[in-house]
């Protein structure tokens, strides 16, 4: 049944949900909810709170642009100051006061009759809204490993998406599936109190050394007064990273991958100096081109594994018995806590985190998959009215989520002002503006790492299933800003 009826819905009240939130007020719509099925809100910064998580771009760079934060204790802030910007913002913004906590979104269908989209709960629940977000975020589905035997396991299994803040590493035999960036920051951490520590690789990462420092009470007194200061070095340090990005993936090509080389270079280097045994090195080295999985900045990671109590298995996993794992080359390993680094599930169960029913019964997530993973300026899709996918194809940018969302807000702004303008009921976007946007992103990724470079063997999360490198947007965050800001009111229908 149909118990309430709003302006707009909300799903996902991480980040982006925050962003869309703020972006319904100012555009002068209040009638809104935020449903999201954890029990506070930060999204993944709020689900993720295993040892050593923190931010792997600088914070200078990660908050809002609207929303400059002068409280960060370091260059990497820690996720426990990611998760209290969060707070800090929705109760400024007075967001929160919108928000549903344990609410599980089954799927969405629009009402052609009725010019509603129908918000279905997993409480048997309906909800009408004339407008629907799905704010979910790229890295909110876990992935679970399929691996022989591993219910079978009789010990401690802990995924780093559900850590246990009570649980404590001193002197066990710990088994860590995965090598990803969250690997890159909790191995160093539990190996500073077990008592042998084994890590399960199956696709080596590159990690470049770490420059991090503390910022002075004097530093941030000064950024507390003079906003100005703070936004002269974000403004520097998203400059370096939109040169990095820019020249090591979308222009790769171009520049022939230099900056990729030297980054490796500089890889390969930090191995040297950190890891003396020579073999050891060569397992710890990726065989495709910088950038092609996203890389890390680590000062312990290699050393870890220079430690008499940490081994690396790289031959990979033949099963999983009930005290422990047989490897690849048949060896076993006896031990007490088994933790999955095994990340988040981009594409099968992400896109879209729910279903949802377009017009004509269209399926969002078959249609994808029948056709190609496409949006238009990475939030809208043709036959879904009054509907915006803040993570979807085309959506990231490549620096962080925040530059992202900047865009995002930016194309609500001029969308919702037109729909007000016109006086109308719905928006969706045109099937030509959609194919004439697939059809440049295809172009301007045929000069980047992703087409070009040597990314075979990365399995990387940039991919699809499909092959095609569809969740970067292929352009720098001003073209991504201005296009927001500036694109053709007729590459949308208006009724």
């Amino acid at each position: 049944m149909t118990s309430e009826q709003f302006d707009a819905v909300i799903v996902g009240a991480g980040f982006a949900g925050i962003g869309a939130a703020i972006q319904l007020k100012r555009s002068g719509i209040e009638n809104f909810v935020i449903l999201d099925r954890e029990d506070d809100l930060g999204g993944t910064w709020y689900v993720n709170h295993y040892p050593g998580l923190a931010v792997d771009v600088p914070t200078t760079t990660y908050s809002y642009f609207f929303e400059p934060n002068p409280n960060w204790s370091r260059l990497f802030s820690t996720g426990d100051e990611i998760k209290q910007y969060a707070d800090d913002v929705a109760d400024k913004y007075d967001v929160r006061r919108h928000i549903r906590f344990g609410v599980t979104v089954d799927g969405a269908r629009w009402d052609e009759d009725a010019t509603l989209w129908r918000v279905n709960l997993a409480d048997g629940t309906t909800l009408s809204s004339r407008y629907l977000l799905t704010a979910t975020g790229f890295l909110s589905q876990p992935h679970m490993p399929d691996i022989p035997g591993i219910t079978e396991f009789e010990g401690r299994v802990i995924h780093t998406t559900a850590w246990d803040d009570s649980y404590d590493p001193s002197g066990e035999k710990i088994a860590v599936i995965g090598t990803g960036a969250t690997a890159v920051q909790l191995i160093p951490e539990l190996a500073k109190k077990s008592a042998d520590l084994t890590v399960y690789q199956r696709t080596p990462i590159w990690v470049v050394p770490k420059v991090d420092f503390r910022f002075s009470e004097r530093a941030k007194r000064l950024f507390a007064r003079v906003p100005l200061t703070q936004r002269l070095i974000k403004r520097l340090t998203d400059s370096i990273y939109e040169v990095m990005v820019s020249v090591a993936v979308r222009h790769y090509g171009t520049f022939r991958g230099r900056f990729n080389i030297s980054a490796s270079d500089l890889a390969k280097i930090h191995r040297f100096v950190t890891i003396r045994d020579k073999d050891l090195r060569r397992r710890l080295t990726p065989d495709y081109d910088f950038g092609c999985k996203r890389p890390t900045f680590s000062n312990s990671y290699y050393r870890t594994f220079t430690k008499p109590h940490v081994h690396l298995q790289d031959t990979g996993i033949t099963r999983v018995e009930a005290d422990g794992i047989v490897a690849g080359d048949g060896t076993k390993t006896v031990i007490d806590t088994l933790v999955l680094a095994t990340g988040f599930d981009l594409w099968e169960a992400n896109f879209p985190a729910i279903e949802v029913i377009g017009r004509n019964g269209r399926n969002l997530g078959k249609w994808w998959r029948e056709t190609r993973f496409q949006a238009y300026q990475g939030v809208s899709i043709p036959h879904f009215p009054n509907y915006l996918s803040l993570a979807s194809p085309y959506a990231f940018i490549g620096l962080n989520f925040f530059n992202t969302m900047e865009y995002q807000m930016r194309h609500m702004d001029r969308l919702f002002g037109e729909v007000r303008r016109r006086g109308a009921t719905t928006f969706e976007v045109t099937e030509q503006a959609n194919a004439e946007f697939l059809d440049r992103m295809t172009d301007l990724l045929g000069n980047s790492l992703f087409t070009i470079g040597d990314c075979a063997s990365a399995r990387s999360y940039y991919f699809n299933p499909a092959g095609e490198p569809t969740l970067l947007r292929p352009t720098s965050t001003q073209t991504a800003i201005r296009e927001a800001s500036e694109f053709p009111v007729t590459d949308y229908s208006f009724g």
